[in-house]
């Protein structure tokens, strides 16, 4: 499980980064953009979306327990 969060993040961030090459490429020289950056974005939603589902299903299955600081201190 905890390879695909970090293929997934991984994943998130490359489409945030490729978002912002586009950004800055698309639309110089005159030529019309393209909706490259679009795209990439949708794809960095599409994958974040998708984590978060796992995530949750992992929780429901009982593959993941949940880590945090005890309620009573």
């Amino acid at each position: 499980m905890k390879y695909l969060i970090l293929v997934a993040f991984i994943g998130i961030f490359g489409a945030l980064v490729m978002a912002g090459v586009f950004m800055l490429r698309d639309g110089r020289d005159g030529k019309p953009k393209s909706g490259s950056m679009m795209r990439a974005l949708a794809v960095r939603v599409g994958l974040s979306v998708l984590l978060f589902a796992c995530i949750l299903f992992s929780y429901w299955a009982g593959w993941i327990q949940p880590t945090g600081i005890p309620l009573g201190k």
